[in-house]
């Protein structure tokens, strides 16, 4: 009967951990799968933001990563969080809101760029702690488009400025590429075809000083580990100590 039980409950664990990466993209390691209590987070496809994108389209619903960060930080069994990101951008508002999120964090967190992470996916990639990116991935950065009816006044263009701007700031002050160096590879004008922009490979990333290092889940998963436990000895130290 016990065994029976303990079948019955393992099997409910994994269908709600199906549930969860199914519906939610998330997934918690620290019920026994990690030495560490591990929240892990996806974005993949598009972000949605206040409009919900096309119904055959992979999309990143802010509304539910927001929750399960807020999450994250209020819960005592998430010692760290690993965020893999494969996005083409979308709502940049939504984006960043995600990233500002994600760098408020106390927790240690850990960004891995796989597939790609253009556009507002730059921000996202940036903001964890430490970031990598796998040899074949790549970051696209390019100026602020309008979508939708654009009203051609000078302070539409201002406003897209201020929000260029913005996510300029963001990515240099979370990353070691200077917000000059940035916004000169977003206007390159050579690499994409009829459009303006720069598109680096996992090691020019690294280069550039946008992501940290390049890498796979591995050593995404071994630095995390490292975080949190410096974290864990810095917090055991006796009060007054310098560490």
């Amino acid at each position: 009967m016990e065994d029976r039980a303990s079948r019955e409950d393992s099997q409910k664990e994994r269908n709600e951990e199906n549930t969860e990466i199914r519906e939610m993209g998330t997934l918690d390691l620290g019920n026994g799968h990690s030495r560490h209590g591990i929240q892990l987070l996806t974005i993949i496809g598009e972000i949605e933001g206040h409009e919900a994108v096309s119904g055959n389209t992979k999309a990143t619903k802010y509304e539910h990563l927001l929750p399960r960060l807020a999450e994250a930080e209020e819960d005592d069994r998430t010692e760290g969080v690993l965020i893999l990101l494969n996005t083409l951008g979308g709502d940049v508002e939504a984006g960043l809101a995600i990233a500002e999120m994600i760098a408020s964090l106390s927790k240690p967190t850990v960004s891995l760029v796989l597939g790609g992470s253009h556009s507002i996916g730059g921000p996202l990639a940036v903001s964890a702690d430490y970031s990598f990116i796998v040899p074949t991935g790549t970051m696209i950065v390019h100026p602020v488009r309008s979508t939708g009816m654009f009203i051609g006044v000078i302070q539409s263009y201002r406003n897209m400025e201020k929000t260029q701007d913005r996510i300029a700031r963001f990515i240099s002050s979370h990353s070691r590429i200077s917000q000059e160096r940035l916004l000169e590879l977003m206007l390159d004008s050579t690499q994409l075809v009829k459009d303006v922009g720069t598109m680096l490979e996992g090691e020019e990333a690294v280069r550039e000083g946008l992501i940290d290092e390049v890498g796979g889940i591995s050593q995404a998963f071994a630095k995390l580990h490292e975080m949190i436990e410096e974290r864990s000895n810095s917090s055991a130290a006796p009060f007054g100590k310098p560490h």
